[in-house]
């Protein structure tokens, strides 16, 4: 559990390039900044939540990041890698809104069979309620993460079946400007 080693080789260079929307330079900066913030080359998910900390000082923000782990550590070993890290911020920087969507329905899956139930999303919402804290004031309709579930799911689900599939989750966010802000709130910043 040494040092990783300090530079890309061409091979990874040449992949993360393939499978992200970074340039060879900037994988380069990305990498020098992974490792001086994780010399071993990995990130485990209490650093995770401490970095989420630093962005949200005023609430929370340990539950929304332990999701939000699951969804970068791909290969579930506890540790998010340089390629993990670099993959997922690339499609929540600079990914196509579909594929953000998927992202997100990732994120809200959380026993990952394909739907996401009104519990899973409750839990996710509830996370992000806990985690912006006081900082946001929210709309009456909006102001405790049921009604904000609820008016998700009358929204989306449209076989009322209580859950929502990928296609339902997918075209009822395009129809959610609050949603697709969300999204794009981190385009152009990376």
């Amino acid at each position: 559990m040494g040092k990783a080693q300090s530079k890309l080789s061409p091979e990874v260079l040449n992949d993360l390039q393939k499978c992200t929307y970074f340039e060879k330079k900037e994988l380069q900066q990305w990498y020098k900044g992974f490792l001086k913030d994780c010399p071993t080359g990995q990130l485990n998910k209490t650093d995770f939540q401490k970095i989420y900390k630093q962005f949200f000082p005023f609430g929370d923000p340990s539950r929304f990041a332990d999701y939000v782990f699951k969804v970068f550590d791909k290969d579930n070993n506890g540790m998010i890698d340089f390629k993990e890290f670099i993959c997922a911020l690339s499609v929540t920087s600079r990914g196509r809104v579909d594929e953000k969507l998927y992202w997100a329905f990732q994120l809200y899956d959380i026993d990952n069979d394909g739907f996401i139930t009104r519990e899973e999303m409750l839990h996710i919402v509830d996370a992000i309620y806990k985690m912006v804290g006081s900082m946001v004031k929210l709309p009456p309709d909006e102001d405790t993460p049921e009604k904000r579930v609820n008016k998700i799911f009358d929204l989306m689900d449209n076989d009322k079946d209580g859950k929502l599939s990928k296609e339902e989750f997918r075209e009822g966010s395009k129809k959610d400007p609050t949603i697709l802000q969300a999204l794009n709130l981190y385009d152009g910043m990376v």
